[in-house]
Parts: structure tokens; C-alpha cells; sequence
């Protein structure tokens, strides 16, 4: 009696591991002939895995060879445009903490209003750049201004849309300054020969 219920039990534990297979999409390739669709399916699904082998091995070997020194070139590149930022920080007069180690809220203070990246150091960098290139002269002090307006118009054009707000009030800051300076030297800011 003892015997039967195992077997029993044995048919039906069988029977339920040989149903999940068939529902898993197992197959027993020993003892079932596999032939037309079915064929075709496993010809397909073994060229789809030796493609993802292919480029998974690919793909490890751009990575060794970036992390074997063949990156050279874009270690080098990324030094070079890193110096390049961290000269133009310095030419500006920023000699706080690296850009890169901010902290967020040391990040928002730089940008406050009256942080160094701030709308009015910034504009005021920009005017004192165009005052001291051009002094009094009325011409240059023209094109300084018609220049930063053209580079604000190019950096729209870069960015694809509307720049962030305080890209504007930098700007117009900045328009302020120089045409107040204008001003007081006496340069006549309305273009009369039109």
C-alpha cells in the first residue's frame, strides 16, 4: 500500500515537472524530433544568441582596450579641455573650490545674486570687460556691446531654446552698465546714420 501511494505520488510529481517544461517551452531534444517551424525557431534563436555573444565580446573589448591605455587620446582631450576651463575660471578671477567639488548648496551660493556666478558680478565682468577694452572710444565701445549681444544671440542658437532665466538678466545687466557708461562719456547710443 505503502508502495502504491508513492508511485502514485512519483506519476503525479512527473507528470506536474513535465508540465511546467512544456509550458517553460523546454524541450527534451533526446527523445522528440524537432522539425519545421519549431526547427527554424531554434536555428533563429541560436543566431540571435551568437550575435548578442559577438557584440557582448565586442563590447569587452572596446572596454579593455579604452582601460589599456589606447584612451590616450580622450584622456587627453578631457585634460586639455579641463585646463583649458581652469584658465578660463582663473582669467575671470574665480579662485574658490573646484567646480566639480561643490556641494549643491555651495553650487546655489555661487549663483545667488550676489555669488561670483551671480547676475551682478557676472554682468558686471562682462561691462568692465567691454569698458576696458574700448575706454572712451565711442566706436569700440559700440561694437563691444553690439559683441556681447551677438555672442548672447549665439549661445541662444548653441542651447537650442530659451537659455535659463538669469542668462537674460545677466545680459540685460550688463547692457545697462555699458550703456550707462556710454552715457557718461557722452557717446550718443542711437545709431543716427540709418
Amino acid at each position: 500500500m505503502n508502495i502504491g501511494l508513492n508511485t502514485h505520488m512519483s506519476d503525479a510529481l512527473f507528470s506536474n515537472v513535465e508540465q511546467k517544461k512544456e509550458n517553460l517551452g523546454i524541450k527534451n531534444l533526446y527523445t522528440k524530433k524537432v522539425e519545421g517551424d519549431e526547427l527554424k525557431a531554434l536555428k533563429d534563436q541560436v543566431k540571435q544568441n551568437s550575435q548578442a555573444f559577438s557584440l557582448n565580446i565586442e563590447i569587452i573589448q572596446v572596454d579593455i582596450s579604452f582601460k589599456s591605455g589606447e584612451s590616450e587620446n580622450v584622456n587627453s582631450d578631457f585634460e586639455k579641455n579641463y585646463q583649458e576651463f581652469q584658465d578660463f575660471l582663473d582669467n575671470i578671477g574665480y579662485k574658490g573650490k573646484a567646480i566639480a567639488d561643490l556641494s549643491q548648496d555651495e553650487a546655489k551660493e555661487l549663483v545667488s545674486d550676489d555669488g561670483f556666478f551671480g547676475i551682478d558680478q557676472t554682468s558686471q565682468r562682462i561691462a568692465d570687460f567691454v569698458i576696458q577694452g574700448a575706454g572712451d572710444d565711442a566706436d569700440l565701445l559700440k561694437a563691444g556691446l553690439d559683441g556681447i549681444l551677438q555672442g548672447f544671440n549665439e549661445a541662444e542658437e548653441i542651447w537650442g531654446s530659451k537659455l535659463p532665466d538669469i542668462s537674460y538678466k545677466t545680459i540685460d545687466k550688463a547692457k545697462d552698465l555699458i550703456t550707462k557708461h556710454m552715457n557718461e562719456v557722452g557717446v550718443n547710443i542711437l545709431d543716427t546714420s540709418a
